[in-house]
C-alpha cells in the first residue's frame, strides 16, 4: 500500500524496523514457562456456562412480550455467545490432546449454532503468527488500517454487521451449489472460507485429517443454515430477526475489539517480533470493561504474540509477572492501553491524516 503522507510513512518504517528486545523476549520465555498448560477444568465450564446463558438469554428475548425485557436478554445473550465464540481463537492454539473433546464440544455447541465452525479459523489465524507473514500482504488477519482513507473505518464495522446474512449465504446457498459445481467450490474454498479482514486472502484447499474436520462441519452448518432461514415458515420472523440481530451485534463488538487489537501501522514489510509486539495492544486492568469486549484472554492481545501457547486464563497472570520483573526501559510497557475508545481515536486520527 502507497502511503502518501511523510509522517505516517516514517512511523510506519520505523516501526517495521525495530530490532528485537533480547531481554523482553528471554524474560517472556523464561518467567511465564509454567503457565504453558491448558486447564480442562477451566475451558470447559466457561464455555459450556457461556453457552447455556446465551442460549438462555436468547430464547428470552424470543419469547418475551415486553420489548424492554426482550431487549435486556438479548443484551446478555449478546455477552455470553460472544463469550463462548471467543473460544474459537484458543481452539487454533492448543497443543493436540491438551483438551480432548472440546473442538468437537464447541463446534457442536457453538461453532455449528452460529455458523463459526472451527475450520474457519484453524489453520488460517496461525499465519497471522507467523514472524514473516505478520503485517504483510500474505496475512490473513492484517490491514494497515491505520494508513487507509477515512471511510475504511466505518466500512470495517459495516461489514461485520451483515455477517449473520453473509454466513447465512455462505452456508446455506454456496455450499450446496458448490458441491454441485466444483469451478464454485474452488472459488469458495479459496474467498469465502476463512474469518480474515484481508480482502486478498486466498485460501489453499485442505488435507488430510482437516479436509474431514472441514467436510462434516460444512456440512452441519450448511444444514443448520438451512432450517434457520426456513424456520420462518413454522415460527415467522421474529425468531430469525432476534437470532441475527444478537449475532449481528456481536459481531460488531468483535469487530471493534478487532479495531484495537494492534495498531495497523505497517505497510507490509516483515516485522520482528518485537515490533509485532509494539503494533499490538494489552488492555490490562484496571480498565473495567475490557473483559466484555475482549473476554477469553484477548484483552492481552501483544503478549499473545509474545506467547501464543500460553491459555487465556495464565495471560493475566503471565502478564502480572512481566510487569513487575522489567524494567521501566522495556518495550513490553509500551504495549500496555487504558480502553478501548482511545485506541479507536488514535486510529482514526491518523485515517483522518488521509484525507
Amino acid at each position: 500500500m502507497t502511503v502518501h503522507d511523510p509522517k505516517i510513512a516514517a512511523a510506519a518504517r520505523t516501526r517495521s524496523a525495530i530490532p528485537d528486545d533480547a531481554a523482553m523476549l528471554r524474560a517472556a520465555a523464561d518467567l511465564t514457562r509454567e503457565f504453558s498448560a491448558a486447564k480442562p477444568s477451566i475451558y470447559w465450564p466457561d464455555m459450556l456456562a457461556s453457552a447455556l446463558v446465551g442460549y438462555a438469554a436468547l430464547a428470552g428475548a424470543i419469547l418475551a412480550d415486553r420489548t424492554e425485557v426482550a431487549l435486556l436478554c438479548g443484551v446478555v445473550a449478546m455477552l455470553a455467545l460472544y463469550r463462548a465464540a471467543s473460544f474459537i481463537h484458543e481452539l487454533t492454539h492448543i497443543r493436540k490432546g491438551a483438551l480432548p473433546g472440546f473442538r468437537l464440544g464447541w463446534n457442536l455447541i457453538v461453532g455449528v449454532p452460529l455458523m463459526i465452525p472451527s475450520f474457519m479459523y484453524e489453520e488460517v489465524h496461525t499465519q497471522h503468527h507467523a514472524r514473516t507473514r505478520y503485517g504483510t500482504a500474505n496475512d490473513p488477519e492484517y490491514l494497515p488500517l491505520a494508513l487507509m482513507k477515512p471511510w475504511s473505518l466505518p466500512l470495517f464495522i459495516l461489514v461485520a454487521a451483515l455477517a449473520p446474512i453473509g454466513l447465512i449465504l455462505r452456508f446455506g446457498l454456496l455450499t450446496p451449489l458448490s458441491a454441485i459445481f466444483p469451478p464454485l467450490r474452488r472459488k469458495v474454498v479459496a474467498e469465502f472460507s476463512a474469518l480474515s479482514i484481508n480482502p486478498a486472502y486466498r485460501r489453499r484447499p485442505p488435507e488430510g485429517a482437516f479436509a474431514r474436520q472441514w467436510l462434516w462441519q460444512e456440512v452441519a452448518t450448511s444444514a443448520f443454515a438451512l432450517a434457520l432461514a426456513g424456520s420462518v415458515f413454522a415460527f415467522g420472523w421474529k425468531p430469525l430477526l432476534t437470532y441475527m440481530a444478537v449475532h449481528s451485534t456481536m459481531t460488531v463488538i468483535n469487530q471493534l475489539r478487532t479495531l484495537v487489537a494492534h495498531l495497523w501501522e505497517n505497510e507490509g514489510d516483515a516485522m520482528t517480533v518485537t515490533a509485532q509486539y509494539l503494533d499490538s495492544v494489552n488492555v490490562p486492568p484496571p480498565s473495567p470493561l475490557a473483559a466484555i469486549w475482549a473476554p477469553v484472554g484477548l484483552r492481552y492481545h501483544a503478549l499473545h504474540h509474545l506467547l501464543p501457547s500460553v491459555p487465556y486464563h495464565a495471560l493475566g497472570r503471565a502478564h502480572a509477572r512481566l510487569i513487575a520483573t522489567l524494567g521501566a526501559e522495556s518495550p513490553y510497557h509500551k504495549g500496555n492501553y487504558t480502553g478501548m475508545w482511545p485506541l479507536v481515536g488514535k486510529i482514526a486520527r491518523s485515517t483522518m491524516a488521509k484525507r
